[in-house]
């Protein structure tokens, strides 16, 4: 019997492969190049801080090879007054989708969820990604329409 791929929390080691998943993400989604420091502000973010608010989950095959991840954080709905998971990220490598990794993934997602006591997860999905879509529908999610915009502030 074989291994089967599975989904676990990020490791320090797994840095490197995850920024270079997150700058395939990133380049997917025609966004800017991400920077070079990334491994280290992600370690900032999940080890190097008492309460880490950011968690990451990696989809390994069983080769150990790094093919996707998914980063999420609780944040605060002012309207309904309660916290939800934002999941920020979501992305496998071309070729390794269909094949049940990403409900793995947000089956990890939604464990985390629950974990930290809350119901609900939220992300959003750029409308042009059809794919990530048709998945999103198939697993249950529901859209809500909204633009979303980014301010930068000077230091």
């Amino acid at each position: 019997m074989s291994e089967a791929p599975h989904v676990r929390h990020a490791g320090r080691a797994d840095l490197p492969a995850v920024a270079e998943l997150a700058a395939r993400h990133a380049q997917y989604e025609k966004a800017a190049p991400l920077r070079h420091d990334l491994p280290d502000r992600l370690a900032a973010l999940l080890f190097d801080t008492p309460a880490p608010r950011l968690r990451c989950l990696v989809a390994e095959l069983p080769d150990g090879e790094l093919v996707g991840y998914a980063t999420c954080s609780p944040e605060l709905s002012t309207w309904e007054g309660r916290e939800y998971l934002h999941m920020d990220c979501l992305f496998l490598l071309p070729g390794h989708r269909g094949l049940g990794l990403g409900v793995l993934l947000m089956d990890a997602v939604a464990a985390e969820a629950r974990a930290l006591g809350l119901d609900e997860v939220q992300w959003q999905t750029p409308v042009w990604n059809d794919g990530a879509i048709r998945f999103y529908d198939r697993i249950g999610a529901r859209a809500r329409q909204k633009v979303r915009y980014s301010l930068p502030v000077a230091p």
